[in-house]
């Protein structure tokens, strides 16, 4: 890992350097600007979604309604400053994140602040929808087939991991467009399945939208700070928005930013008819009692909810590669360029199916939904969908001191920072304090 920060870092960057590093990377700019909402509306509307009810049972009606507007609201923005910060330099464009954090920080600062946030963002997130995709799997196993012999976890995951050996394979955004469609039709689908659901089956009996239950008031402090984390979590596609960008062909006439703006604004519109009905029927409907996985928690009518698995299962397929596609390419040109092997099928076969494996491993060792969310949600979305965007349009762009573009940007980094420094201790506390939670989870079946 050492050395990829160093090949990163190892030359001071200046505009005419930074222009040459990226023109020389080959890129098929062909897509269109349904393709940059596919593919943003499969990464935005993850796993994420279905902990928002869980979320504001511990941040309650008002703070948790205006903790999802404020995350939505600024989240965009920050989106929309990436956007145009892509081609902030005539004739130059930065096609991925750290391209942008090296041009704004410098070479060093971008190789080892930027980049590994990325990558936290981006392998956390392929991490989290191992364990999801394999939870959701067998739960659709099980509600399908109910004299099939019991699944453990860990094996659940291992069946969702082998797919990904083969959609690895891959060559860049454009080839996975198709595979990006249906995680996005997925998604909004069983987003829709979950709200319906939730609204026809009604409150539970005795339902209290008192704060959660906890043994302290410690206990709660620690449990809004991980709502905090899930919610942010909610918001990761930033850490590949300028990737996305690269594939749309850009002109003086007809900027990259146009379509790639409006292709955001339709995946935003998705985004909120999808999150706000989740969140507040889910709420509305299991109380303070409602489980980390909304669609978990749902039992009638039983066809329904397997449907909503498979949906769940299916669009974690694509948003993984999604995440990754980046992180390939980094591996592949870092591999070739330390070790002077030359690009190609070889590398590509051993690079990702390495990355496939590792995340795998990773997944099934820890197998702990909520607790994931929280602690990747504060540690790398925090920083790359809130704050880092607002950093670095201060640095470039400079707007006016006190004008309103000023002042969104600073309530943006002060928001993210609390919210990185919160999820960050909160998760991490949940995962070192509940290893019997994770050894259950991923050596026993799961009941029906």
């Amino acid at each position: 890992m050492a050395s990829l920060f160093h090949c990163l870092s190892s030359k001071k960057v200046q505009p005419d350097d930074e222009k040459r590093i990226i023109m020389e990377r080959p890129s098929r700019r062909r897509a269109k600007w349904w393709h940059s909402t596919f593919h943003t509306v499969a990464v935005i509307l993850g796993a994420g979604v279905l902990s928002l009810p869980h979320a504001m049972a511990y941040l309650g009606w008002v703070p948790g309604i205006l903790m999802l507007l404020v995350s939505w609201g600024l989240t965009l923005n920050s989106m929309r400053q990436m956007i145009e910060l892509h081609e902030c330099v005539g004739g130059t464009r930065f096609d991925r994140y750290h391209d942008l954090g090296r041009y704004a920080f410098g070479a060093k600062v971008g190789a080892w602040v930027v980049l590994p946030l990325q990558l936290i963002v981006q392998v956390g997130c392929d991490i989290v929808y191992m364990v999801v995709g394999g939870k959701c799997l067998n739960r659709f196993r099980e509600i399908a087939c109910t004299d099939c012999t019991k699944l453990k976890q860990s094996h659940a995951i291992l069946s969702f991991g082998v797919i990904h050996f083969f959609l690895s394979q891959l060559p860049n955004f454009n080839s996975a467009v198709g595979v990006s469609l249906i995680a996005a039709v997925m998604s909004v689908s069983y987003s829709t399945i979950a709200w319906v659901a939730c609204l026809s089956r009604g409150q539970s009996s005795n339902v209290s939208y008192e704060y959660k239950k906890s043994s302290s008031r410690m206990e709660l402090i620690w449990g809004v700070c991980n709502a905090l984390g899930q919610i942010s979590f909610a918001f990761a596609g930033h850490a590949v928005t300028l990737e996305i960008q690269a594939t749309i062909p850009s002109t003086p006439e007809k900027p990259s930013k146009i379509a790639m703006w409006k292709g955001v604004i339709v995946a935003y519109f998705i985004n909120a008819i999808c999150y706000f009905p989740v969140a507040i029927t889910g709420y509305w409907a299991f109380g303070r009692d409602v489980s980390d996985d909304v669609v978990i928690a749902l039992e009638t009518p039983q066809w329904l909810i397997a449907s909503a698995n498979l949906m769940v299962f299916i669009h974690m397929v694509g948003s993984y590669q999604v995440f990754a596609m980046p992180v390939y390419d980094l591996i592949e040109k870092v591999i070739s360029k330390r070790l002077n092997i030359p690009e190609g099928l070889t590398l590509r076969l051993v690079a990702r199916s390495a990355y496939v494996a590792c995340t795998l491993f990773i997944g099934v060792t820890f197998p702990c939904f909520g607790d994931l969310l929280g602690f990747f949600g504060g540690f790398g979305i925090g920083p790359t969908s809130y704050f880092l965007p607002s950093i670095m349009w201060l640095i470039i762009k400079k707007p006016k001191r006190f004008s309103i573009n000023w002042f969104i940007n600073w309530a943006s980094i002060f928001i993210g920072v609390c919210i990185m420094l919160a999820s960050i201790v909160a998760g991490l506390r949940n995962i070192i304090f509940m290893p019997m939670h994770l050894v259950i989870d991923s050596t026993t079946p799961n009941p029906q």
